[in-house]
């Protein structure tokens, strides 16, 4: 297993390093000590590749992702998985602004709280948040799913397309054209399996409300053609 140390070894090294696995490579396992919030960590990543993390990282970390699994034992700068494509990224504490942002694909686990603006333009990606999200969570999020255990902060879901959020706790406040929605059979179903994925067994899915687009921002209303 490649080990980088992170106070001794340059970042591009191991970004390059995981940038250039050919396909049945045999170094499919990397653990990276030190990381001393640096910017960009596994960056990029396009293979299925594991990525394991020892200690907190700055801004980007394992943004574009697309198939790698990566796992930071400490906490996430902004923007951690920021439009990852597929694969697995997995904050073992807190995560800082926008975390998923434009995220099209993958499931992001964050087992601590996130600040604001989690998933924020979201476009498929799965992101499930054991604590609290901030203000402005799921910002015009247009697809995926968005769980979050704890509370949500002001103005959850503002401009939301069709991007389906849970919230286990209570909700400061929702943002334009977001509300609250029925849960369906098929909602409890998928909740339970998002739940599965992220490792929590003992949450029910009953104990969510789900919100999403009441669709009236997105439709041209010829009532308010004046307005424009």
């Amino acid at each position: 297993m490649p080990v980088f140390d992170l106070s001794t070894t340059p970042l591009r090294e191991l970004n390059s390093a995981l940038h250039g696995l050919s396909a049945g490579a045999n170094d499919t396992v990397f653990e990276v000590i030190n990381p001393r919030g640096s910017h960009a960590v596994a960056v990029g990543i396009d293979a299925p590749v594991t990525v394991d993390i020892k200690g907190s990282v700055g801004y980007y970390c394992a943004g574009m992702n697309d198939g790698g699994n990566v796992t930071v034992h400490g906490s996430a700068g902004p923007g951690v998985a920021e439009n990852m494509m597929s694969g697995s990224v997995v904050i073992e504490g807190d995560a800082s602004q926008y975390a998923g942002a434009t995220g099209r694909g993958g499931l992001l686990v964050i087992k601590g709280n996130a600040a604001s603006r989690c998933g924020i333009s979201m476009k498929g990606i799965d992101i499930v948040v054991h604590g609290n999200i901030g203000h402005m969570s799921a910002f015009m999020g247009q697809s995926g799913h968005l769980v979050v255990l704890g509370d949500a902060g002001d103005a959850l879901g503002d401009s939301l397309y069709e991007a389906k959020l849970f919230v286990r706790g209570s909700v400061k406040s929702l943002g334009a054209d977001c509300i609250e929605k029925d849960m369906r059979p098929e909602h409890i179903e998928k909740l339970a399996e998002l739940l599965e994925l992220a490792g929590i067994r003992d949450v029910r899915p009953e104990e969510f409300k789900r919100y999403g687009s009441a669709r009236k921002l997105y439709n041209f209303n010829i009532d308010n053609a004046e307005a424009y």
